[in-house]
């Protein structure tokens, strides 16, 4: 039997949001999490002394949920995404919650939104945004007494609408993406703010990829404007170790496969001096999955990897894998695929 779907042109769907049907909410008083409410209502009313309007109080997450070859709804690993977000709300006391609590609002929205996951073959996915705010008033500096947790959904194609088609990336040395023992590593707004003037910049200077230096020695590798940075070097997978950066669960994953394909997996500083010497270099997150990069600019040195028009065999490979894991076209021995019935 057919799944029902939305008419949607699924193959040319862009990255951007498209109204669906619910999203669910939570609230937090009292020291108490409220049952998850599904909603049609796009808006949120708060105070406008909400300490996520003024001080930054926020945390948010992205994943993914996937029509399967076999005709399930899947979604990619949500109980690393809980971890995550947990991390970030201890860091700015936001209110923890039970990953059953987490788990069951991602199986509760996709179920209710199920007509707008893309069908297997599009290239398309459902996305998946949670996100937990303090919304209590409050003018002095200090957390909220009160939260809203909500997860809303919609399809998605391709971040890049080229697919694998390699990108050009330029190394900003003029702006920070983080602070060094900041929240680098948490997944809130305020990183991706931070952000905004390095991809401007980048942008008009016709590279649509901003990567970051670390903030301290502006030296070492931190990451790409949205993304975790990842190079290929002989049989080595070599991605940078630096608490200012995102612990991406997409780059978590595809270690695991270069592993599984006999490459050495290493996690640590990355010279910028030594990226030339590498044979591929990918840009890896939840939008994109891997975006192959062609080309760094790096003050005026032009560094180049593989083609322009091609991503390289072992970013290929492993975005074939990934991908094919999530599609069900591949054996799930790792056990990464949340079932949504």
């Amino acid at each position: 039997m057919n799944r029902e779907t939305v008419d949607i042109d699924w193959s040319n769907l862009p990255f951007a949001y498209v109204k669906t049907d619910y999203n669910i909410r939570f609230y937090y008083k009292d020291g108490k999490w409220s049952d998850g409410e599904l909603v049609s209502d796009e808006y949120i009313t708060m105070h406008m002394a909400a300490p996520c309007l003024h001080y930054g109080q926020e945390a948010f997450e992205g994943l993914k949920a996937f029509e399967t070859k076999d005709g399930r709804v899947v979604v990619f690993r949500p109980s690393e995404n809980w971890k995550r977000l947990q991390k970030t709300s201890e860091r700015i006391f936001l209110p923890p919650m039970p990953e059953e609590m987490f788990l069951e609002a991602i199986r509760k929205v996709v179920s209710a939104n199920r007509r707008f996951v893309p069908p297997y073959g599009t290239g398309a996915s459902l996305y998946i945004r949670p996100f937990l705010i303090g919304v209590g008033a409050k003018v002095g500096l200090g957390p909220a007494s009160e939260y809203i947790f909500v997860i809303f959904v919609t399809p998605v194609g391709p971040y890049y609408k080229g697919g694998l088609t390699p990108v050009k990336a330029m190394v900003i040395t003029g702006f920070d993406r983080a602070a060094p023992d900041g929240v680098g590593d948490c997944k809130v707004g305020g990183n991706y703010a931070a952000g905004l003037p390095g991809a401007d910049y980048a942008k008009h200077h016709g590279y649509p990829v901003p990567l970051y230096l670390d903030p301290k020695e502006k030296r070492y590798v931190d990451e790409f404007g949205t993304s975790n940075f990842i190079g290929i070097k002989g049989k080595s997978y070599i991605t940078p170790s630096s608490k200012s950066i995102l612990p991406s669960i997409t780059n978590m994953s595809l270690a695991q496969i270069a592993e599984d394909m006999g490459y050495k997996v290493e996690r640590r500083p990355v010279d910028i001096e030594e990226v030339p010497s590498f044979d591929e270099i990918g840009a890896v997150g939840t939008a994109a999955v891997v975006t192959p990069i062609c080309e760094i600019n790096y003050n005026g040195k032009i560094m180049k990897f593989g083609k322009e028009d091609s991503a390289g065999p072992v970013i290929s490979e492993l975005y074939k894998r990934l991908t094919g894991i999530q599609y069900g076209e591949i054996e799930d021995k790792y056990n990464w695929l949340f079932e949504v019935k």
